[in-house]
């Protein structure tokens, strides 16, 4: 059951977190210097002091931060008086940043075809979609002033054995096939549709990511 905290902790979640559904918000994004910036911009800043902390010409740092405001990257928080200019303090629109399968049109696929659904090909199209159909749902929340009703399980567990996993994996689906059949209801007229998808996949360890993202930074 959710519970006050919870639905404050998901609104949190849904300013933290921003999916670009534009392909032109997309493209603004990925550029290497932007992606810098918003990086710095997790506190708010001005063009000169960015310019000097990331040691680029302020006329530069300006054009690009003017064209990340155009779509929404950015946002306005102040003009601060410094000694006799007016500097104009924006910061990050969200902590974290998404591109939603969307922008790629029919390319992003889907699970149509897909008749494995052990495969990872069928679990990176369901997060693909999920992602997809949250931030069109979010949007709409949004524009009508309501909180949209999310609910996320994750957690993890080790098996000593892959007949483990297997048994796990029958076991979970024939209680969610109970539990299904136990509240699902088409006839009430009051009756909202949900989608859940459980999935499940090896665990990256810390120190694998950090490898992960060492040979990025290095490309």
């Amino acid at each position: 059951m959710l519970t006050t905290n919870d639905a404050e902790i998901v609104l949190v979640e849904a300013e933290v977190t921003k999916v670009l559904r534009g392909r032109r918000a997309a493209k603004t994004l990925l550029q290497p210097l932007r992606l810098r910036l918003l990086e710095a911009l997790s506190e708010p800043n001005s063009a000169a002091g960015l310019a000097c902390l990331l040691e680029v010409p302020r006329q530069k740092i300006n054009y690009h931060l003017r064209e990340m405001e155009k779509v929404g990257l950015v946002e306005f928080v102040e003009n601060r008086r410094a000694g006799n200019c007016t500097e104009r303090i924006v910061r990050a629109s969200a902590r974290h940043y998404l591109i939603s399968p969307e922008v790629l049109g029919g390319l992003a696929g889907g699970t149509e075809g897909l008749a494995d659904k052990f495969s990872s090909s069928y679990l990176v199209s369901v997060a693909a979609r999920t992602i997809n159909d949250v931030a069109i749902l979010r949007d709409g929340a949004r524009r009508a002033g309501k909180r949209l009703a999310t609910f996320t399980l994750e957690t993890g567990a080790r098996f000593a054995s892959p007949s483990d996993l297997n048994a796990f994996a029958e076991e979970l689906s024939n209680a969610v096939t109970r539990l299904v059949a136990k509240y699902h209801n088409d006839k009430s007229e009051n009756s909202h549709g949900f989608r859940f998808a459980l999935c499940a996949h090896p665990e990256l360890t810390d120190q694998e990511r950090q490898q992960l993202r060492e040979e990025q930074e290095s490309e």
